[in-house]
C-alpha cells in the first residue's frame, strides 16, 4: 500500500512540474529592439557610465541617452541641460535645491566644472532598486567607446538612440541654437562611430528637421508625447524612420498607420511586464525601458 502511495504521490509532482514547464513555455517571445531608458536607470543612476555598463551586461539591443552641451562645447550625456536636485549633489555633497536646480546650468559651465558634481549617489526613491555609487556626467565619446570596448570580445555592436534635449525657449540660454547644436552632435559620431548604428530623437522638431536637411542619410526618432499621429506628422513635414510615442497613447490604429508609412514604432517609456506584453501584442518595434532585465524573459531572440 505504502508503495502504491509513494507511486500516485510521484506522478502527481511530475504532473505538476509538467504543467508548471507549459505555462512558462507558453510565454509569448516577441523579436524586438530592447532599449535600455538613460541606460538602465531603474537599475543605476540613470546617464551614467554605470548604468550604460548594466544595461549592456543584460544584453540590450540599443542605448538610448540624452545629449547636453558645456560652456567649452562638449557634448555630455544628461536629461537636463542643468543638474537636476533629484540626483545630483553639488561638488562639496550638498543637495540641491530643487527652486534653484536651474541656476546649476551647464551650458555656463566648462566640462571640467560639470564633473565635479556627483550625479549617482543620491538616493531616487521613484527608483529604489538604483545600484547607488559616485558618478559624474559623462561625455558622449566617452560612452560610445566604453561600450565598444565591452562588447569588442562578443562580435556585438551596440545601437544608440540619442536624444538631443532642446526647446526653443532654450536656445542659446540652455543649449545652442538647432543648427549649431546638431553640428556638435555629428561631428562628434562621423568621427567617434558608425553612423549606421544611430538614430537621433528629439521632441524638438527643428532638431529633426535640420538633421533631414543637412544631414538626409542619417535615421531619425520623432519623440511626441501627446499629440495626435497626423497633427505631429502634419508639423514635421516628412516621413522619419522612427515614430517614438509616449506609450499611454498607442494603439492598434496608430501602429498600423505609423507602420504602413514604413516607420518603426518604438513607445517609451514602458516598465512594467503587463504594458510590454500589451504593446508587443500591438506589434511594436521596440521598448524604451528603465527596466530591461524585464523585458528579456519577453523577447525571442538577440537582435
Amino acid at each position: 500500500m505504502k508503495y502504491a502511495i509513494l507511486l500516485l504521490f510521484t506522478i502527481q509532482v511530475l504532473n505538476a512540474q509538467t504543467l508548471d514547464e507549459t505555462l512558462t513555455s507558453k510565454t509569448k517571445k516577441y523579436k524586438f529592439d530592447l532599449q535600455g531608458h538613460r541606460g538602465a536607470r531603474g537599475l543605476a543612476p540613470e546617464n551614467t557610465l554605470k548604468a550604460f555598463q548594466k544595461a549592456l551586461e543584460l544584453g540590450v539591443n540599443t542605448l538610448e541617452l540624452d545629449l547636453a552641451v558645456t560652456k567649452d562645447q562638449q557634448l555630455i550625456v544628461s536629461h537636463e541641460p542643468w543638474m537636476n536636485a533629484d540626483i545630483c549633489l553639488t561638488p562639496g555633497g550638498e543637495d540641491i535645491k530643487k527652486a534653484e536646480e536651474k541656476s546649476y546650468n551647464i551650458y555656463t559651465m566648462t566640462y571640467e566644472e560639470v564633473r565635479a558634481y556627483d550625479c549617482g549617489s543620491k538616493y531616487n526613491p521613484a527608483f529604489p532598486e538604483q545600484d547607488l555609487e559616485p558618478s559624474y556626467k559623462p561625455l558622449l565619446k566617452d560612452v560610445l567607446h566604453m561600450a565598444d570596448s565591452l562588447n569588442k570580445n562578443h562580435g556585438k555592436k551596440i545601437k544608440y538612440n540619442i536624444e538631443l534635449k532642446s526647446l526653443p525657449e532654450g536656445d542659446d540660454l540652455y543649449h545652442p541654437i538647432p543648427a549649431k547644436f546638431v553640428k556638435l552632435v555629428m561631428d562628434v559620431l562621423q568621427k567617434e562611430t558608425d553612423l549606421d548604428r544611430v538614430n537621433l530623437q528629439s521632441f524638438d522638431f527643428r532638431i529633426l528637421k535640420e538633421l533631414h536637411s543637412s544631414y538626409p542619410d542619417v535615421k531619425l526618432a520623432a519623440l511626441v508625447y501627446n499629440s495626435d499621429f497626423d497633427t505631429a506628422m502634419a508639423e514635421l513635414g516628412f516621413v522619419p524612420e522612427i515614430y517614438s510615442p509616449y506609450y499611454p497613447i498607442v494603439d492598434q490604429g496608430l501602429v498600423s498607420e505609423a507602420q504602413a508609412k514604413g516607420m518603426k514604432v518604438i513607445p517609451w517609456t514602458i516598465n512594467t511586464v503587463d504594458q510590454m506584453k500589451m504593446l508587443l501584442k500591438l506589434g511594436v518595434d521596440g521598448l524604451i525601458t528603465d527596466y530591461p532585465d524585464r523585458a528579456l524573459k519577453l523577447r525571442k531572440t538577440v537582435n
